[in-house]
């Protein structure tokens, strides 16, 4: 079987030739356009394969600088800042769900060739740089011998991390380097198959709720609807209690959560599924409206019914939700971070900061960089801007992959995880 992946994974590429986009399609945006289903029996795949950084860094905008913050790291996912500045990076990588289909054979043999080769840390390390000159003064294993963690969170004197398969809490004191006390759990979280293994986390405005969103175990139900049960979801646990309801469905794998600063709204940037041609369906960024079902698997954008799932059922269909902001097809968005205090000043003022990791499942490669979606009041206001960029070659080779994105409005930077290069990169204002 091993020696036919090579041979699969060449016909599976040259048959996909109808997997290019049409240029011409506007897909960000409140209202993206959405082409006709391109079904397939062979889904288009390419993947960037990797080169390095060498002496290259990201490209950012004018009047901004780039640094590598940490390198070789473990798979660097998301990250937090706490009170004191210390930077925290979740390392790791999970899953390991069952292949069911060649297809997932194939698929799984491609994408292996554009990830990094470093096994995950499954780790959580500190970074300290307390004169903010982009050069930590420490750097330490903070927490160890995790379960794939991935959602981090800081409340009332508690740090809390998402892994896998459970919410822990962790007592916290400032200024220490390493916690070795075992975390207290908070709740289970489903991790039956684990397709989609990323549990994304956000505290409350208040504090007093964690949000944890559940990715689907499948791309639209082909493992039989029963392993879905409280997945493609978010959940709202009581902290101090473990107590949780569920708050958004159908939402098919909820990568990243913040609080949006003027509104105190949930927000989510959501990948969705796969298969249905190079243009759809849009990967999106949404407010998270309690009790809202958001389609996956029957629909999509809304009530766009998709013929693959049986039984239909188009009345749950048509009562989605359309989400808020389409990021585009297959960037797989996986970061998400609100500037706050006024971000960079002047453009750069009020929105999201969103990391799209970068397609596997189409032929002209999408994502790949860390864009801006400006907000006004609370909600968005324009077309996303490209704000880091340069993850690819002119010919279509990967330098890096974003990840998680935070924006520190203490220290007036933005920090970007990189798991293909293992890297964290700081963007600042020139001085």
């Amino acid at each position: 079987m091993k020696g036919l992946l090579p041979v699969a994974a060449t016909l599976v590429i040259a048959l996909a030739g109808c997997g290019r986009s049409d240029p011409g399609l506007n897909q960000t945006g409140p209202e993206p356009e959405l082409p006709g289903i391109r079904q397939t029996l062979v889904p288009p795949m390419r993947i960037a394969r990797p080169i390095g950084w060498g002496d290259h860094t990201p490209t950012v905008p004018p009047g901004f600088t780039v640094n590598a913050l940490a390198t070789d790291l473990q798979i660097p996912r998301q990250m937090l800042v706490l009170p004191n500045g210390d930077i925290l990076v979740a390392e790791g990588r999970g899953g390991k769900a069952p292949r069911l289909r060649p297809k997932d054979v194939i698929a799984g043999f491609i994408k292996k060739q554009g990830n990094t080769q470093v096994a995950g840390g499954n780790r959580i390390t500190l970074l300290r740089d307390a004169d903010n000159d982009g050069v930590p003064e420490i750097r330490s294993v903070f927490i160890d011998n995790l379960d794939a963690p991935y959602g981090l969170a800081f409340v009332d004197g508690s740090l809390y991390v998402a892994e896998q398969g459970a919410l822990l809490r962790f007592p916290y004191q400032t200024g220490q380097t390493r916690i070795t006390a075992p975390g207290q759990e908070v709740t289970r979280l489903p991790s039956r198959i684990n397709h989609h293994w990323t549990k994304s986390l956000a505290a409350s405005a208040d504090g007093m709720t964690l949000y944890v969103g559940i990715g689907s175990n499948s791309n639209i139900g082909e493992r039989g609807l029963a392993v879905e049960e409280e997945r493609a979801v978010i959940w709202a646990i009581d902290r101090t209690t473990g107590a949780r309801r569920t708050v958004a469905t159908g939402i098919r794998n909820p990568t990243a959560l913040a609080i949006e600063p003027q509104s105190s709204v949930l927000w989510a940037v959501v990948n969705e599924r796969d298969e249905i041609g190079p243009q759809l369906v849009p990967d999106y960024l949404t407010s998270v409206r309690e009790g809202a079902f958001y389609g996956w698997p029957y629909s999509y954008w809304g009530d766009n019914i998709d013929p693959r799932v049986r039984p239909l059922n188009p009345g749950l269909a048509a009562r989605a939700v359309v989400p808020d902001y389409a990021l585009g097809s297959h960037v797989a968005a996986l970061g998400l971070s609100f500037a706050r205090d006024g971000g960079f000043g002047g453009d750069f003022s009020h929105g999201a900061f969103v990391g799209q990791h970068g397609s596997w499942n189409r032929q002209d490669l999408s994502g790949y960089k860390v864009v801006w979606a400006p907000f006004t009041n609370g909600r968005p206001s324009g077309p996303p801007v490209d704000f880091v960029t340069g993850f690819l070659t002119e010919d279509g080779r990967a330098r890096g992959r974003p990840v998680g994105v935070v924006f520190d409005p203490a220290r007036r930077i933005l920090l970007v995880a990189d798991d293909l290069s293992n890297t964290v990169w700081r963007i600042a204002p020139r001085r």
